[in-house]
């Protein structure tokens, strides 16, 4: 599957049924042998910048998450440098525009810039 693929997959399932965080998980580790319910679980916390907005994209903590299960946890900070340089920020509020009204980078573009960061940066 190619990146924008894999992209547009995860796009999917974040309007099929997961929040950003998890439909980046899903998406990246389609192919490994994990447990898809527990990531789903773990992931359902950081929907909408944790609950709040004011917390780190959902999308960009998913980008991690598979990092850390690949055993490449010191990746995490290229993905962020990435993710930004791709998204304009990191911060759920600042990416939506919270205070104001003027977003930066869309939910589903913040899922796909996740996808185009991990990807490059954890060479799947």
């Amino acid at each position: 599957m190619t990146r924008e693929e894999l992209a547009a997959q995860a796009v999917e399932y974040k309007h099929a049924d997961c929040n950003c965080c998890q439909a980046v998980v899903k998406a990246l580790t389609a192919d490994m042998d994990v447990d898809a319910e527990a990531l789903y679980n773990i992931g359902a916390a950081f929907g909408r910048g944790m609950g709040c907005m004011e917390g780190t994209c959902g999308a960009l903590v998913g980008a991690n998450i598979v990092a850390g299960l690949m055993g490449k946890d010191k990746a995490a900070k290229d993905i962020l440098k990435r993710f930004k340089e791709l998204s304009g920020a990191t911060i759920c509020g600042d990416l939506k525009g919270k205070g104001w009204k003027k977003s930066r980078c869309s939910c589903d573009d913040c899922v796909r810039n996740a996808i185009t960061a991990a990807t490059e940066i954890l060479y799947i």
